[in-house]
């Protein structure tokens, strides 16, 4: 099992956040957020949001580091990519 973070680099709400993405499943990625304490509501479409601060935890578990740039090639490659809009386009 391999997961992928991308370096807190995202501003929101006060704080700076990564990018924690599988490229095998959403179980997987499900899965290994759980075994961090990240909560469900941090997914988000294809990936969940890290702050700042739990990047070295992240990485530590097993998360490969690597640019915001790959995170989406990865997620792309691997079909699970799901951009902004994918649940109402999906809907219509």
């Amino acid at each position: 099992m391999t997961l992928y973070i991308d370096p807190p680099a995202w501003p929101g709400h006060g704080r700076m956040w990564s990018h924690l993405v599988s490229d095998v499943s959403y179980d997987e990625l499900h899965a290994f957020a759980e075994r961090l304490g990240v909560p469900r509501r941090a997914f988000e479409r294809d990936h969940y949001d890290l702050p700042s601060h739990r990047y070295g935890d992240a990485v530590a578990a097993g998360a490969v580091e690597v640019s915001s740039r790959e995170v989406v090639r990865l997620l792309t490659d691997s079909g699970l990519r799901r951009r902004k809009g994918f649940a109402q386009r999906r809907s219509s």
